[in-house]
């Protein structure tokens, strides 16, 4: 394991797509977004992922120096087609316009379809609740092969759909931010879990004879295991609604057979933004999150160095611990990144090491 500084880390992202073909504003972009998810504990959705985005770019299933557009715009109705683009320049313009509607008329629905891999989602309820709006983001996947299986099913036949819901807090650096895969883990959290050597918990995976497993390489061999949702048959119906939500409604295409297998990531997400003020006086409406919030927080923990926290407040806490003493990274993902950068010319020295 190795801990390296979230400015080293950045300056590494941005050379890599830099040298992959993105103008700097893009490649700071998509920098600003990995690292960003590592920093807040999402390591399944930080730089581990650049050796497949680099595998995408080269097979042609994602462009450099796109940003999408809208399609069509029927009132607060708008559609943004990602014209496979970077999916995180795609949905964070395709959030940008859901939030300039939703602050001109009050509310906005986005469909986006058909971009790249578009990251942490909570990324873009962030940008919501920074301009004062509440927001819903429903999330599928296609053109990969499944990894969850259904509610009483023994194979993959979904991805782990994600939902986000962003409010405004009272405080400005502390919106409410649900941000949570269907599954009972982020894919992305296997693949760390393999490079690291490490089981996961019971409950998780099951292999692919549909027998419970705690070893991730359950999903890195055939036949191919496959995760499960969080609360059984409750996250199965809301893994489900997303895929339609987000899949059907948006035009995006949903996990049928002919859309698996790929060999890249294609998102669909479907974004409602409201601005509260047009509902509630807004002076009101902070002050009872306030409230709401010393209430439930001041709950008695369990264990006195657990106390109740709320949504948003654990990717804050490891924000600010991974600012102060670095990013860790496992020596697997390391040395498939520095590769992966080795490939397109791009040098990455090692950082100073420690014990994992």
């Amino acid at each position: 394991m190795i801990l390296i500084d979230h400015t080293a880390l950045h300056d590494i992202a941005t050379r890599v797509f830099s040298a992959a073909g993105s103008e700097p504003e893009e490649a700071r972009v998509i920098a600003d977004h990995l690292i960003g998810a590592n920093l807040r504990g999402h390591d399944s959705h930080g730089v581990g992922l650049i050796p497949n985005y680099l595998q995408h770019l080269a097979g042609g299933t994602v462009f450099a120096n796109r940003q999408g557009r809208v399609v069509s715009e029927n009132g607060s109705l708008i559609v943004y087609d990602g014209e496979r683009a970077w999916g995180q320049i795609a949905a964070r313009e395709a959030t940008m316009v859901g939030i300039a509607k939703a602050q001109d008329t009050g509310v906005a629905v986005v469909a986006l379809r058909n971009p790249h891999h578009i990251g942490r989602v909570g990324t873009y309820g962030e940008m919501c609740a920074e301009a004062g709006l509440v927001s819903f983001h429903f999330v599928n996947v296609t053109d990969a092969r499944p990894a969850v299986a259904p509610w009483r099913g023994s194979d993959a036949r979904f991805s782990t759909n994600p939902v986000c819901i962003a409010i405004p807090g009272s405080e400005p650096e502390r919106p409410i931010i649900l941000d949570m895969a269907t599954s009972v883990v982020a894919m992305g959290k296997v693949r760390v879990a393999r490079n690291k050597g490490e089981q996961l918990k019971a409950g998780i995976l099951i292999d692919g004879e549909g027998k419970p497993t705690t070893d991730p390489a359950a999903m890195y061999r055939q036949p191919r295991g496959a995760l499960t949702t969080f609360g059984e048959h409750k996250g199965y119906a809301l893994a489900f609604v997303c895929e339609m939500l987000a899949g059907a409604l948006c035009g995006s295409g949903t996990m049928r057979p002919e859309r698996q297998g790929g060999t890249t990531a294609t998102n669909g997400m479907l974004t409602i933004v409201i601005d509260p003020s047009r509902l509630v006086d807004r002076a009101w409406l902070q002050d009872e999150i306030a409230a709401m919030t010393r209430y439930i927080t001041a709950s008695p923990p369990q264990h006195p160095d657990e106390p109740v926290l709320i949504p948003g407040d654990p990717e804050r806490l490891m924000r600010a611990e991974r600012i102060k003493n670095g990013v860790p990274i496992d020596d697997e993902t390391w040395r498939e990144l520095t590769v992966a950068a080795r490939g397109i010319n791009v040098l990455v020295e090692a950082p100073q090491t420690k014990p994992g």
